[in-house]
């Protein structure tokens, strides 16, 4: 079977595809990685096969401009949302702003050529697409492959597109209805013959690694699948696995905050002053950059980079933004966690918001906050808490367990060639 991944220009992205993909592999399946120029040598360092689609487009700038329109710190009591709630107000206003997202970011106009021409001359059977490059979708429709979305987080498209239109909609869910996704498909579609409906969007199956626990729209065909943490090539070093003399916690912000230098510019500051002085030992996982001339506080080892999966093992706790790597680690491992997701307006639509209710809701760790409502206090607080608790730390190997009884990417895999096999049965029988 020829599978094409399609995944966005962001290293995270890519890295939560990596598993699945390796799965595919391993089974004897003929695997591709399609995404924009820029990404094709992080593709190739993970040992798969990168294929440039589309043209680069500069995120830094546009990601960048987060923290001066969040309008900088917010006062007043913390608030900690549901993810349920974004959706109450105007729903199509989060449509419209989602579906140029979608457009301007991450389907650069000649993606899709690119990816009908990649998919159609290879033939691929399967096309695993980032549910950001909805360009994946429409080569699988114009190509016959099976369309299978991989989610890096919450079902951003699935929830608005049911508060707009509508749960457990049809495939003509938004018919009569204003529709900015279809309005932009549809012209493109039709060039190829084909037309706009709701599978475009929500894919024929979507695989999920984010945890049960976490809330998610009803209406759409999941496949549960076990999130491992792939953290890309890397050296590790003695000291990231030898047992600490003090209680361990490791501090990070994910690689796309780093990378594209994105997320609040306090964090680091705050993070430092919060840990300062404290009888333990904490790994912030901090560039250069991020970095600057500050002064790292005596109990703090400033390192660029540590792999988590070898890391946290050693850990009390983990603070993180709450990304998909740090989530997969921290689950594996039976660490508890803080999580402090970025601005409000951006991260509910990423995912750190549901997995850090969740994560409070289980008594696995805390939602500490928002990071423009962080302060040293509050992280300071929540950080001696956790490490002295052991309830806290009995619930997060709870969960450890739990997560072990998720399909893994190989029975994914299983799952897949099933649905992939029916499709083509029931094809060759609608021919004949």
């Amino acid at each position: 079977m020829r599978v094409l991944f399609v995944t966005a220009p962001f290293k995270a992205h890519l890295y939560v595809q990596v598993p699945l993909a390796a799965a595919f592999r391993n089974a004897g399946h003929d695997v591709r990685v399609a995404a924009p120029p820029e990404m094709v040598d992080a593709i190739g360092a993970t040992g798969l096969s990168g294929f440039p689609v589309g043209a680069t487009v500069d995120l830094a700038p546009l990601m960048g401009e987060v923290p001066r329109l969040s309008g900088g710190s917010r006062s007043g009591p913390v608030e900690k949302p549901a993810q349920t709630e974004y959706t109450r107000e105007n729903p199509f206003a989060e449509l419209e702003y989602t579906a140029w997202g979608h457009r301007a970011l991450f389907n650069h106009e000649a993606i899709f050529d690119d990816l009908v021409e990649l998919a159609g001359d290879w033939q691929a059977d399967l096309i695993v697409r980032d549910p950001f490059v909805l360009a994946a979708a429409v080569a699988a429709r114009v190509t016959g492959a099976a369309d299978v979305r991989m989610l890096f987080g919450s079902d951003t498209m699935a929830q608005i597109r049911a508060a707009c239109y509508g749960a457990h909609g049809g495939l003509h869910r938004s018919a009569g209805l204003p529709d900015p996704v279809r309005d932009w498909l549809q012209p493109i579609l039709e060039s190829y013959g084909e037309s706009f409906d709701e599978e475009i969007v929500i894919g024929q199956r979507t695989v999920v690694g984010w945890p049960p626990w976490t809330w998610r729209p009803d209406d759409v065909h999941y496949l549960p699948t076990r999130p491992l943490a792939f953290h890309g090539p890397y050296q590790v070093e003695e000291w990231m696995y030898r047992p600490p003399r003090k209680p361990r916690v490791c501090i990070t912000h994910g690689i796309s905050h780093r990378d594209n230098w994105f997320g609040h510019s306090n964090w680091v500051d705050t993070a430092f002053e919060a840990v300062e002085g404290l009888d333990i030992e904490v790994v912030a996982l901090f560039n250069a950059k991020q970095l600057g001339d500050r002064t790292v506080p005596d109990n703090v080892r400033a390192v660029e980079f540590a792999p988590l999966n070898v890391l946290l093992p050693t850990c009390t706790a983990v603070v993180h933004h709450g990304g998909y790597g740090p989530m997969a680690s921290s689950l594996e491992h039976g660490v508890p966690q803080l999580i402090v997701p970025n601005i409000d307006s951006t991260e509910k639509w990423w995912g750190p918001v549901a997995l850090a209710k969740g994560v409070e809701e289980q008594g696995a760790g805390a939602y500490v906050a928002d990071s423009d409502q962080l302060t040293p206090q509050l992280l300071r607080e929540h950080i001696v808490r956790v490490v002295g608790d052991p309830g806290v730390v009995a619930n997060a190997v709870r969960l450890s367990r739990e997560s072990r009884n998720v399909p893994s990417p190989n029975d994914t895999v299983r799952v897949l060639e099933a649905f992939v096999a029916e499709r083509s049965g029931a094809r060759v029988a609608a021919a004949g």
